[in-house]
Order: C-alpha cells, then sequence, then structure tokens
C-alpha cells in the first residue's frame, strides 16, 4: 500500500487522462457521466457514458460537465472524479490514500474556474492539488526542453479550446486560446448536414464524419462516406453520401480561428525567440493534431516547419506527470 500516490490529471473537454508515476496512463477516458434525473445519482462514467449517448430513455441524461475546458457542472465534475479516481486506485492495485495531484487548467481560466478544478480535486480527498498552465504540460508531455532558454512553441487542439504558447525556461512568454477545437468542428459538421441535405445527426456521427473524412488541406485527395441520420422533412432515417472537400468546407472557420491564433501568438514573441521557431519550428498535440492534413496546412500557411508530438492524445497528461518532479525540485529550491 502506497499512502502518498503520485498522479497526474489531463481534465480535458472530451476525455479525461490521468497519468501515475508508477505506471504511466492509466485511465483515458471520455468527459462523459451519465446521470439519472429521478435519483440524482450517476449511473456510468466514461467510455460506457459515451455510449449513452443520444441513445437513453428520458429519466437518464448523459452529461459533459466540461465545456471550453472548464467545469460547467461542478457536482456532476467532482462525482466523476471521485468515479474515474476509483478506477485508478482498482487499477494501481493500492488505495490511493491521499494522493498529490497535478491538474492542468487552460491558460485562458479564470481564478473561479481554477478554483472549482482545485475544489473538484481537493473534494476526493488529495492531499496536495498543484496546478499547471496546459501549454507547459503539453510541452513537457511532447519531449520539448522547456526548461532551457530556447523557444519551445506549442499548439495544442484539444476538444473544447485550442491552446498556442511559447514556452522558454520554464515558463510562458506568450500565450494565446481560442474556444475552438474539436467540438466546435463537429457542431460545424451538423449544422452544415443540417443546412444542405436537411438531415440531423448527432455529435457521435459527426465526430465519425471528421475522423474519418475531415481534411485541413484544401488540395486533397477527395473521399467519400455514407451517413445516416434523421430527415427533417418526413421525420424518417435517410443515408446521404458526403465528399471530404464539402467537411473541409465546413471546417474552414475553425481552422482560420486557430491559425489566426497561431498568427497572433508568434507576432507577440520577442525577437531574440523568434530565430528559435524559425530553426525549430512549432509542435502539435491534443487530438485535433490528429485531423488529417493538418501538419502540413499550417507549415505551409506560416512558412516554419510544423512537427507531430510522439504522442498527441496523451502529450497533456504525460506532461502532469512529469511536473511532479519539476514541482518538487522547486519547492526544495524555494526552501
Amino acid at each position: 500500500m502506497f499512502s502518498n500516490a503520485e498522479i497526474g490529471i489531463d481534465l480535458g473537454t472530451a476525455n479525461i487522462l490521468i497519468y501515475s508515476k508508477t505506471k504511466g496512463i492509466v485511465l483515458n477516458e471520455p468527459s462523459v457521466v451519465a446521470i439519472d434525473v429521478n435519483t440524482k445519482k450517476v449511473v456510468a462514467v466514461g467510455a460506457e457514458a459515451k455510449e449513452m449517448v443520444g441513445k437513453t430513455p428520458q429519466n437518464i441524461i448523459p452529461i459533459r460537465p466540461l465545456r471550453d475546458g472548464v467545469i460547467a457542472d461542478y457536482d456532476v465534475t467532482a462525482q466523476m472524479l471521485k468515479e474515474l479516481l476509483k478506477k485508478v486506485s482498482k487499477q494501481i492495485g493500492a488505495s490511493m490514500r491521499k494522493p498529490t495531484v497535478v491538474v492542468c487548467t487552460p491558460s485562458g481560466s479564470t481564478t473561479v474556474e481554477r478554483r472549482a478544478i482545485h475544489n473538484a480535486v481537493t473534494s476526493y480527498g488529495a492531499k496536495q492539488v498543484h496546478l499547471i498552465e496546459e501549454p507547459v504540460a503539453a510541452a513537457i508531455g511532447a519531449e520539448l526542453p522547456v526548461d532551457e532558454p530556447i523557444a519551445n512553441v506549442i499548439v495544442d487542439i484539444g476538444g473544447g479550446t485550442s491552446e498556442v504558447g511559447i514556452i522558454s525556461f520554464g515558463g510562458v512568454v506568450s500565450c494565446n486560446s481560442v474556444r475552438t477545437g474539436g467540438d466546435k468542428m463537429d457542431e460545424e459538421i451538423i449544422q452544415h448536414i443540417r443546412k444542405n441535405y436537411n438531415i440531423l445527426i448527432g455529435e457521435r456521427t459527426a465526430e465519425n464524419i471528421k475522423m474519418e473524412i475531415g481534411n485541413a488541406l484544401p488540395d486533397h485527395k477527395e473521399e467519400t462516406m455514407d451517413i445516416r441520420g434523421r430527415d427533417m422533412v418526413t421525420g424518417l432515417p435517410k443515408t446521404v453520401s458526403i465528399t471530404s472537400t464539402e467537411i473541409h468546407n465546413a471546417l474552414k472557420e475553425s481552422l482560420e480561428q486557430l491559425l489566426e491564433t497561431v498568427r497572433s501568438t508568434l507576432e507577440s514573441c520577442p525577437p531574440e525567440l523568434s530565430g528559435d521557431i524559425v530553426d525549430h519550428g512549432i509542435v502539435l498535440t491534443g487530438g485535433g493534431a490528429l485531423l488529417k492534413g493538418m501538419q502540413q496546412w499550417l507549415a505551409s500557411e506560416i512558412s516554419v516547419p510544423v512537427h507531430l508530438a510522439p504522442n498527441p492524445l496523451e502529450s497533456v497528461a504525460i506532461g502532469t506527470g512529469r511536473a511532479l518532479k519539476m514541482i518538487e525540485k522547486l519547492e526544495k529550491a524555494t526552501k
């Protein structure tokens, strides 16, 4: 039994990842909770709850308690964390009594939002809770030399927010956050299909379309896909065929917003560090980095090398876990 477990949590809008110092990533589940409206009890969390989205009876509703990278429903988030941390302690094979926890927060989050995250984790019984900015965690997880005085540019495209940060010497030099991410892209696909085909599709179908035929490059090899939804005129199920070009057009607005955020962050970079960016380029992390053509499209738009992190989906969680060592070092240095 180890009483002082150390874990890192990536509280993402789409997924929650938990990193253990001893075992690496021990949990990667969707940030979804299914709740019984009548009893207010949690019916399912994570992957099990995501399966229920759009398929539940009236008394059970799947909730996504995290929106735009911050806590939208405090009580549900606390319940979800408790359930997931219970799962983790079973996996590790020891009860996590009073763990030391590092949680990442979006760089644009307010003091109130940070306090909500802090309190939700503390309510589980954590001994210490450290908050770390998401771009720093992503850069550490992407194996960038964050403690050296060189520019490390990270573009973290998450579910609710996208963060662009320039990190040098262990701190954030310049950072911008935009509430555009995987969820907004899914929403744009839903609206496009509704407007052009008069068909209603769900979030899961939209996400599948994005993953299967979504492409950031305007000039790409066109792909087609058959999708099923509800005809808004007849109310009956209907199948239509869509192309990757029209999905690219539907995603254009989100991509433009992301590009604008990258540009404004690079523009506010000190001149001394700009030279490093030309040499080392920028690193993409987060689920959105896996959109087909994202790397090539961004590189062509900003004329700087663009690299994909070794493990885009898990970078932030790995970074929060590794940040524990850095925090311990800093604490020793300040004592």
